[in-house]
């Protein structure tokens, strides 16, 4: 009888361990056709069971317990990552658990256009998911994060170089900058800074005056000319008059630029102090930076809007009162 009982408690065992083994180690789709996906999102903060009941719904694992189990055994319950994952049908168990430990989410390729501020980058990464706008300006503003950067400014803004990066939903703000920062720490040179030591400017200065350049034209043709016109009023000691560093410093803004705008009382409004701003209104691409280090061996003081996405450049007051009055229409808009 003894023997008989031992007899079942290997069958038993055998048929647990085999079917263990199907659980921990085969997809749940073995046989022909196409893998079926499905993305699966892990919440910050979600529990490992929660986690394991959002894929035991998807039909990828055939045990729930076993799998809450397959986790306690490989002690990684608190190493699950938050974010969005492509699962498929064709995953074992084993496998599924492997790409939550080591956060391997949909990637987000993000392209940061030239002029966004920090604020702007900030919400473009918490509308599609990769961080808050919140956490990454805190981080921008963080000036013992600055420092070990090697960054000598107040802000990273005008640091943070446009360009289209891969990162993952979930990566830290810190993360994200170091590799905008290092983007951008890559392309200015030891030749470009000799260029910028050159013309008497800083790094900070160069990135302040290009930002300026990015924010007056969308046209590359014009960004040399524009350079010309700020680096000959800065010569002069005449005010630079740029509306986007006004509306920079304004606590809101609607669109339209004021009259009693220009009179707004910050060092960024060039309307009233003389030079450049204390820092960068907004980062700016690599052409509006050459642009800040080599502009047009031209003797341009003024350009207004044209109204057509292009600029008339003038030398003389006289010649640009002409072209304000030939090419601007309404009353309240602004020229440089």
């Amino acid at each position: 009888m003894t023997r008989w009982i031992v007899v079942l408690l290997v069958i038993v065992w055998s048929s647990f361990t085999l079917y263990g083994v199907r659980v921990v180690l085969l997809p749940a789709q073995v046989g022909e056709g196409d893998a079926v996906h499905t993305i699966v999102t892990v919440k910050e903060g979600a529990s490992f069971r929660q986690v394991a009941s959002q894929i035991a719904e998807t039909g990828f694992i055939l045990n729930r317990t076993t799998f809450v189990v397959l986790g306690k055994l490989m002690g990684v319950e608190e190493q699950i990552h938050p974010g969005k994952y492509d699962l498929n049908s064709r995953m074992a168990p084993s496998t599924i658990l492997n790409v939550l430990v080591t956060g391997q989410t949909i990637p987000y390729w993000v392209t940061i256009p030239e002029g966004y501020s920090m604020q702007q980058i900030g919400d473009l990464l918490e509308e599609v998911g990769v961080t808050t706008a919140e956490l990454f300006v805190q981080a921008a503003r963080d000036k013992e994060f600055i420092h070990a950067l090697g960054v000598e400014a107040e802000t990273l803004e005008g640091f943070l170089f446009p360009d289209t990066y891969r990162f993952h939903h979930g990566t830290s703000p810190r993360d994200i900058i170091k590799v905008m920062v290092g983007q951008f720490q890559q392309l200015y040179t030891p030749e470009v800074q000799t260029q910028a030591r050159e013309r008497g400017l800083s790094t900070l200065e160069v990135l302040t005056l290009a930002s300026i350049i990015e924010k007056e034209t969308g046209a590359s043709e014009e960004r040399k000319l524009i350079s010309a016109v700020f680096h000959n009023r800065l010569k002069r000691g005449m005010l630079l008059q740029s509306d986007p560093t006004v509306i920079y410093a304004l606590p809101a803004f609607d669109g339209n630029l004021r009259k009693p705008d220009l009179k707004y009382a910050s060092p960024y409004n060039t309307y009233r102090v003389r030079g450049l701003p204390p820092g960068p209104i907004a980062n700016p691409g690599w052409d509006s930076i050459i642009a800040a280090l080599h502009p047009a061996s031209v003797p341009y003081l003024y350009f207004v809007s044209k109204n057509n996405g292009t600029h008339h450049f003038s030398t003389t007051l006289a010649e640009h009162s002409r072209a304000v009055y030939r090419y601007q229409k309404r009353p309240n808009r602004r020229t440089s």
